[in-house]
C-alpha cells in the first residue's frame, strides 16, 4: 500500500462529521429558514478545533460565517421592513434582501458539500 492511499481516520471523521453539519444545517435551514441552525453551529464550534489540520477545519469556519451573514442579512432586511414598511416600499425590499440571503445560504452549504465531497478545503 502506498503512502497516498493510506486513510487517516481522524481526517476521515472530522470530514463525516462535517458532512453530517452540512446535512444538519441544510434541514434546519430548509424547515426552519435557519432558525434552528444555532444547534449545528454550536456543534461547529466545538468540533472545530478537533479538526484543527484537517480540510474539515476550513468547513466548520465556512459553516459558521455562513450562519453570521445569513443572520445579518436577514437583521438587515428585518430593519428595513420596519424603517421602510410605512411607506410599502420597505415591503419589497425587505423580502428581496431575504431572498437573496436564502439563496446565498443554499449556495454555501451546496457548494461546501460538493468541495467536502472533492477533498477541496474552503477559502478562510
Amino acid at each position: 500500500m502506498t503512502p497516498d492511499l493510506i486513510v487517516d481516520s481522524r481526517t476521515e471523521d472530522a470530514k463525516n462529521m462535517a458532512r453530517i453539519l452540512y446535512f444538519a444545517h441544510g434541514v434546519t435551514f430548509v424547515f426552519s429558514l435557519g432558525l434552528l441552525s444555532i444547534l449545528p453551529l454550536i456543534v461547529n464550534y466545538i468540533k472545530r478545533d478537533d479538526a484543527q489540520g484537517t480540510i474539515a477545519h476550513s468547513h466548520h469556519t465556512w459553516m459558521i460565517r455562513s450562519f453570521w451573514f445569513y443572520v445579518l442579512w436577514m437583521v438587515v432586511g428585518g430593519v428595513l421592513l420596519l424603517t421602510l414598511g410605512w411607506i410599502l416600499i420597505g415591503i419589497p425590499l425587505a423580502w428581496g434582501v431575504w431572498l437573496l440571503a436564502w439563496v446565498w445560504k443554499a449556495y454555501r452549504l451546496i457548494k461546501g458539500f460538493i468541495d467536502l465531497n472533492n477533498n477541496r478545503a474552503m477559502p478562510v
